[in-house]
């Protein structure tokens, strides 16, 4: 079964996870299909904290991948904060 998981890297006490798609029998961090994006959950500043390429997202969701319960809460989140911003730009305009 193909799954969208977190694959951890960064420094110790430091993580970074890239968001990737990759078959469920291969380990945590190993081989993977695709990188949709990353995750930062120690970003401090004007640092980026998440990044998805929905459309990718969107396409290995709809060949049958299951996203990591974590996972499915970032893309959740990050659906909800890019139609915040859409929103908020044809305001403006």
């Amino acid at each position: 079964m193909v799954t969208i998981r977190l694959s951890r890297g960064g420094a110790k006490k430091r993580p970074f996870y890239h968001i990737v798609v990759s078959d469920q029998r291969h380990r945590r961090d190993g081989r993977y299909t695709e990188r949709l994006g990353f995750f930062n959950p120690v970003a401090r500043g004007a640092d980026e904290t998440l990044r998805i390429d929905l459309e990718r997202a969107d396409y290995w969701l709809g060949k049958g991948a299951r996203p990591s319960e974590r996972v499915a809460a970032l893309l959740r989140d990050y659906r909800k904060a890019q139609s915040a911003k859409g929103g908020a730009e044809s305001e403006a305009a």
